[in-house]
């Protein structure tokens, strides 16, 4: 879930709120061409925007263990971290700055189709099996928004699954094991028989947890069934997953009075000692291209996904005493929820040569439908107090045409047109309401029958001054529809300040980016800087318990990222961001937005030590301070700066791998997300991450 926030006890009159809470050896593969069947950027990119590939082989040498932290080495991705175990589970990928709202502003696909929930879970990154990515695609800036719609305002991350087999069987398997009770399991097979092909791709992970009560068992499998001739082909991929996780929730930095006894000083703690949270997925998605004629291709596909989640958090300042007690059965909330979302997106792709040049016309329709329901209550099975009902439809046109006036100069334009109906209700009891005679208002959410249009825009150039140099740039505008979440609140079991409001305002954002790109025979090297304006950005205020449009922002940004070949066997890679993100007007003008570094970046060399038996990765990142959650004021302390070191050695033997991996190789004692109290100087609570962690794989192909 979203750097998840409730109000616990004595808490809540200091503000401060608590979060709910590997690598595969395979030979190099070279880089395919984008297929229009899993993508619509098609090869090349949009033109104009700053865009990055991370391969297979990345992947699989990576000394990273979880997503969130293999894109971090990319330039301008930060991640913010809660949970602190291999898998990512509640990670958040934050590309170009938006802090503790970064998974509602970058938008996740996975084989080009949006994997965006209508909920602040955003993307989990552990229910993609990560033996089954082919490659990663990463698009910076809101132009994306063209092609997939609301939410690509930081930028689009769209996950290519491996789809195409080899003619006959083949097959993987390999274990893991390491600190804090790391277990992992994964299988792979597929099958290629003429146009056909099909593959599995299963994992099991459990983990005991750095932190106390910060158990894990994640299960996910994906299946694909292939079809590919001349003119013709199709796909059917259904993806399960499972998650039943322990919340440790974040720790504060004092032992205030009446308050939690236990510190950041005993970081492997947790003053939530009891609560959880569990989620089933289950998408299924099948499409068909086909080719009408020389030049032209007509995609038709869709799905549908069913996620239901349950989570439950306690009292631990339970009556009469109202004294701190860690092993309280006094449920405060329970949160159960069920998501379902249904999708059709026919596209065309068309190369013509109007105006006598080349171009290339991609065009289509999205229709999307979710329903959301969710109850919330004091404890399973008790009275429902609210149950929140919230629909919403969207239908948009889009065309995006990039034409090569000249042999070096591309130019890209588009546009989408987007409707969007939002229906919500709220149904509140005050049977099962402890709380009822406190509320100074009526704590039901008035209806919401509403419906607007919007739209996103994109002009883009690329010229290649020389076979080795390039400039781009780009003018584009986004938006982003507010979320289930966002409209009902944070859904505190305790009284609220304010009742939720289903009445939003959409987010809108406009870029301007330039840049260029350097490459040669031994080294690659891109570098662009950008100015993004946002009015009515959205943002939880842990105060009030609700979420609120902000005054207009501004994010300023300077990326730069190289790649260089020693030789044939030593790689080294490097990246530099440079990310200022600001209020531009209001109380706040002025003042950096919270949990925004305003310099990242990483640093990394592979060597191949004697070919493919011993392969050495050693990869840092670093960041520099950020302001605290909750600190629009920016008077709190600052999260210090920090740096990681992770570290892997491993190897292949005809059919056998194997590594060795040492993550946070210093032992350094981090964390990177904390909240800031409303009221207290010097008063937060943080997510402390684990220390030097270690983990040993191996496996065999068959």
């Amino acid at each position: 879930m979203r750097i998840g926030f409730r109000l616990a006890g004595a808490a809540v009159a200091l503000g401060v709120v608590h979060g709910a809470q590997a690598q595969d050896s395979e030979p190099a593969v070279a880089l395919p061409t984008i297929d229009v069947g899993v993508t619509r950027i098609g090869d090349g990119g949009i033109a104009g925007t700053a865009t990055s590939i991370i391969t297979a082989e990345d992947i699989a040498r990576a000394p990273e263990q979880s997503l969130p932290d293999l894109l971090s080495r990319e330039a301008g991705i930060q991640v913010l971290h809660q949970s602190g175990n291999p898998l990512g589970v509640n990670d958040a990928v934050d590309l170009r700055g938006f802090g503790a709202f970064s998974s509602s502003n970058v938008l996740i696909l996975v084989n080009g189709r949006r994997y965006q929930d209508f909920d602040l879970q955003g993307f989990d990154f552990a229910t993609v099996p990560r033996n089954s990515i082919e490659r990663i695609e990463i698009t910076r800036g809101n132009s994306g928004a063209v092609l997939y719609g609301d939410g690509a305002v930081g930028g689009v991350i769209n996950i290519v699954t491996k789809t195409a087999a080899e003619e006959g069987a083949h097959g993987r398997v390999e274990g893991a094991v390491g600190s804090y009770g790391y277990q992992e399991g994964r299988f792979s097979a597929s099958k290629g028989a003429g146009p056909w092909s099909s593959s599995f791709y299963g994992n099991v992970a459990t983990v005991s947890g750095y932190r106390q009560n910060s158990e894990l068992r994640q299960d996910n499998a994906i299946g694909n069934l292939n079809y590919r001739s001349s003119d013709l082909s199709g796909y059917l991929t259904l993806a399960l997953d499972r998650q039943r996780q322990n919340l440790p929730g974040n720790l504060p930095n004092l032992a205030l009075p009446f308050v939690y006894p236990i510190t950041l000083d005993n970081p492997r703690a947790s003053v939530f000692p009891s609560d959880w949270g569990h989620k089933q997925d289950l998408n299924l998605t099948a499409g068909v291209t086909r080719s009408l004629w020389a030049g032209a291709e007509l995609t038709i596909d869709g799905g549908i996904r069913r996620k239901f989640q349950q989570s439950q958090f306690y009292d631990y300042f339970p009556p009469p005493s109202f004294a701190y007690d860690p092993n309280s059965t006094v449920s405060a909330n329970y949160v159960n929820t069920g998501m379902t979302t249904t999708s059709l997106t026919p596209r065309l792709t068309v190369t013509h040569g109007a105006f006598g040049v080349p171009n290339e016309l991609k065009t289509g329709v999205d229709l999307y439908n979710t329903q959301y329901d969710s109850d919330r209550s004091q404890a399973p099975g008790s009275p429902t107090i609210h149950h929140y009902n919230i629909r919403q439809s969207t239908a948009a046109f889009y065309a995006l045409n990039k034409t090569s006036v000249l042999p070096d100069l591309d130019v890209s334009a588009g546009g989408r047109v987007q409707w969007a109906g939002v229906k919500a209700t709220d149904d509140y009891s005050a049977i099962g309401d402890p709380n009822a005679a406190f509320y100074a208002s009526n704590p039901q959410a008035p209806p919401l029958d509403s419906n607007e249009w919007q739209y996103a825009a994109h002009l883009g150039v690329d010229y290649r001054l020389t076979p080795g140099f390039a400039v781009f740039g780009r003018v584009a505008r986004a938006f982003r529809l507010p979320n289930a979440d966002e409209r009902v609140g944070a859904g505190s079991p305790y009284f609220v300040a304010t009742p939720a409001d289903f009445a939003l305002k959409t987010q809108t954002s406009h870029d301007v980016e330039a840049g260029f790109r350097l490459s040669g025979a031994a080294f690659d090297f891109r570098s662009s800087a950008y100015v993004m304006d946002l009015n009515d950005e959205i943002h939880f205020i842990p105060a009030q318990n609700v979420n609120v449009n902000l005054d207009p922002t501004r994010r300023v940004g300077w990326e730069n990222e190289a790649n260089v070949r020693l030789s044939d066997d030593v790689r080294l890679h490097a990246g530099l961001a440079y990310t200022h993100a600001t209020f531009r007007e209001g109380a706040y003008a002025g003042n950096d937005v919270p949990l925004v570094s305003r310099w990242s970046g990483s640093a990394g060399v592979s060597w191949n030590i004697v070919g493919r038996l011993a392969v050495l990765d050693v990869s840092t990142r670093f960041w520099s301070s950020r302001y605290m959650d909750n600190d629009q004021a920016n008077t709190q302390p600052k999260i210090p700066a920090n740096a990681t070191v992770d570290v892997r050695l491993g190897g292949e033997y005809r059919r056998f791998f194997w590594s060795a991996t040492v993550q946070n190789l210093f032992d350094v004692s981090y964390f990177d997300y904390s909240i800031a109290s409303g009221t207290t100087q010097g008063y937060y609570a943080a997510f402390p991450q684990p220390g030097r962690t270690f983990i040993l794989r191996a496996g065999a192909t068959f």
